[in-house]
């Protein structure tokens, strides 16, 4: 056995079973079984979608409790992290899926205003850099709740504000930017998401993620179109970037709010190269001989952007050797090998039953972890 091999576990949360610090605990525990007193550390990794902001507190960020406004309009109790002049905000934690009613969608109307409200608590909370995490969202309308609730007003032809959502933008017919919060100019803003889509047509937020949101095919269409318009209006009130952003890479990142921040000067990147900036990745990554990584289900959407794959990019361009756990394993060994996982270890192969799996997941990878200790360790 290596009596000094330090072990890093940086693994995202498995989705609906295992947040991404109780995964790091339950690994521990598994490792400990077999070589008791092992030299752990733990940094729960997240990719700029949910658990972004959680993950960022187990960093030893701060976590801020405000009420903003949730996706419908209801008053929800929504988190951000701060250290220093460095803040985390996520976006689902105030407009995303997880905050409407069980069975309840609302790809017309969902608006993202609490996540604007969320930016100005962080503002005003002191933050000079605000890393805006984006993924998760229940929304489709561009930003433009965010934006309202950071001061711009986007008027129908009465002089009205337009319903929210992104079906209400198709009234339209003016945008004031001109009371936009000032602080916004002076603040380093990155937008971190996993995604590179445009605003709009094929492969932009309607067609692509508006099905998940509960968007039917009229209404994928009503929402291109409302978003067409609304980067036109755009043009008229801030020139031709307004055009340059909508079809950007990220623009079309968390129903187009991706589009909002590009608006107000933020710089896109992958959300898990932020993150692992943010919560100090490369100095635990050199304390490591062994990195375990890993998230719910390892499939060909982890080789774009997600957690692990930074990870293991990161960890085999430092020589370390890595492997994964996960709950479902649906990647052949060499799509593995050629992200830089050496071994992948789902929770099927010690129990069989995938609904025990995700009913007892806590249990089954300390068992996991048993194994990657008798493996590696020992």
């Amino acid at each position: 056995m290596n009596e000094t091999r330090r072990v890093l576990i940086a693994a995202d949360k498995f989705k609906g079973s295992l947040t991404a610090v109780q995964v790091a605990e339950r690994v521990t525990a598994g490792l400990r079984r077999v070589v008791p007193g092992l030299d752990v550390e733990a940094l729960p990794v997240a990719d700029g979608g949910d658990g972004t902001v959680d993950a960022a507190v187990a960093a030893g960020f701060e976590r801020r409790e405000i009420r903003v406004a949730g996706p419908l309009g209801q008053e929800v109790t929504a988190a951000f992290a701060l250290r220093g002049d460095t803040a985390v905000v996520e976006m689902a934690e105030a407009s995303g899926l997880q905050r409407l009613p069980a069975g309840v969608f609302a790809p017309l109307t969902a608006s993202t205003y609490g996540s604007g409200e969320l930016l100005r608590a962080a503002l005003d909370a002191g933050a000079r850099t605000i890393v805006f995490g984006v993924g998760g969202s229940a929304t489709t309308d561009g930003g433009a709740g965010m934006l309202s609730a950071l001061g711009a007003r986007f008027l129908d032809e009465d002089g009205e504000p337009v319903p929210p959502g992104g079906g209400g933008l198709a009234e339209l017919a003016r945008a004031d930017m001109s009371g936009l919060d000032p602080r916004l100019s002076t603040v380093e803003l990155v937008l971190a998401s996993d995604v590179d889509n445009p605003l709009t047509g094929p492969k932009g937020a309607p067609a692509v993620y508006g099905p998940q949101k509960g968007a039917s095919p009229d209404d994928v269409a009503a929402l291109d179109a409302a978003l067409a318009h609304f980067a036109k209006v755009l043009e008229t009130a801030v020139g031709p970037r307004a055009a340059e952003h909508a079809a950007a890479p990220g623009a079309g990142a968390a129903g187009g709010i991706g589009y909002g921040a590009l608006l107000l000067g933020a710089r896109f990147r992958p959300g898990i190269e932020v993150m692992l900036d943010v919560l100090g990745f490369a100095p635990a990554l050199d304390r490591a001989g062994l990195v375990i990584t890993g998230e719910g289900s390892l499939d060909e959407q982890t080789l774009h952007g997600k957690a692990p794959a930074g990870v293991a990019a990161a960890a085999r361009a430092a020589g370390k050797d890595v492997v994964a756990v996960c709950g479902r394993l649906a990647l052949p060994e060499e799509a593995l090998h050629r992200a830089g996982i050496g071994r992948a270890y789902p929770l099927t192969s010690v129990e069989p039953d995938v609904a025990k799996c995700i009913a007892d997941a806590g249990p089954i990878l300390e068992r996991v972890a048993e194994r990657i200790g008798q493996d590696f360790l020992v």
